[in-house]
């Protein structure tokens, strides 16, 4: 997702998942299940904190990885699996689909494309992805993964409590959250994190990954 202050929408609005209904938006509203998502790690300033945090409620999520990092840090990586979390390709260098041709950003994600097995997981940087690349990118079994809530907790002007109420006010049932495990969204992070996984586990949820 973001990495950049800019405009944002926290809730997606419902309109959004009919416009682009192959894109995964979130999932059944019957269940007492969300879905903690994060980009951009692994890194291990934060992503073994994070780690920490899903343990102590027997939580599952899905991390979004870029592949230069995975290629720094391959060990923080095979514990992202080895604890029972699933991975996605995030693209091998965050490129932004707006910004780079198709044949860059195809070369792109396929360079990340090795770490990760079937089934594969997709997130665009920035959430951005036209349909060209995005038809690209189904074709090659790809599922996308988007979002219905977005915690903000890369944008350095708001508060962790802001950050926090991004979450609490807007997830419901089959909610696909984002956070970022990244040095940026540190500050953010590490106050929501933990009262997002206690607010939830109170209320009866359960946290998948995807």
């Amino acid at each position: 997702m973001n990495n950049s202050v800019k405009p944002y929408v926290v809730k997606i609005p419902f309109y959004i998942p009919y416009l682009f209904p192959k894109r995964l938006w979130h999932f059944s509203r019957k269940h007492k299940i969300v879905y903690l998502t994060f980009d951009d790690g692994p890194i291990p300033q934060v992503t073994p904190w994070v780690l920490d945090q899903l343990k102590k409620y027997n939580a599952k999520a899905t991390f979004f990885c870029i592949g230069n990092n995975i290629q720094k840090h391959p060990a923080l990586f095979a514990q992202l699996k080895a604890e029972g979390h699933h991975v996605g390709n995030h693209t091998f260098n965050h490129v932004n689909a707006s910004k780079t041709s198709f044949n860059e950003y195809m070369e792109n994600t396929k360079k990340a494309e090795v770490f990760f097995n079937h089934p594969l997981l997709f997130r665009p940087p920035y959430g951005k992805l036209d349909t060209k690349k995005a038809e690209a990118l189904l074709e090659k079994k790809y599922q996308i993964v988007m979002w219905d809530v977005l915690s903000a907790d890369f944008d350095p002007t708001i508060t962790p409590e802001k950050c926090l109420n991004n979450v609490i006010e807007n997830a419901k049932n089959g909610s696909v959250i984002i956070f970022h495990d990244s040095l940026k969204a540190e500050k953010n992070l590490r106050v929501a994190l933990p009262e997002v996984l206690r607010h939830f586990s109170e209320k009866g949820y359960t946290f998948k990954a995807i």
